[in-house]
């Protein structure tokens, strides 16, 4: 049975902080309140980040036809290499310490 709307608790103009918003929300339904519910647009600008390096340009040659060879991007070759060197590290290390 749905909540008539004399049971419903008005919604607050402004929260005093984010705690208080987030226990409102949590026992109350957002359905109770889409009557003043609105559309809106906004634009979002993702950035990730991203570090650059100098390559011997035959090295990067060398990696250009790997990984074309391979179908992916020299991007995507690079950090996977660079993953599995860092975790052979990781596992040598660990290694060392355990002896």
């Amino acid at each position: 049975m749905t909540k008539s709307k004399q049971q419903i608790e008005a919604l607050p103009e402004q929260f005093d902080n984010i705690e208080a918003a987030a226990q409102f929300w949590d026992t109350h339904s957002l359905a109770d309140y889409e009557d003043l519910q609105r559309d809106v647009e906004f634009d979002v600008e993702l950035k990730s980040g991203r570090n650059y390096f100098a390559i011997d340009k035959e090295l990067s040659r060398a990696i250009d036809k790997l990984a074309q060879l391979e179908g992916i991007l020299p991007e995507t070759l690079v950090n996977l290499w660079l993953k599995e060197k860092i975790l052979e590290k990781r596992i040598q290390k660990e290694k060392r310490g355990q002896a």
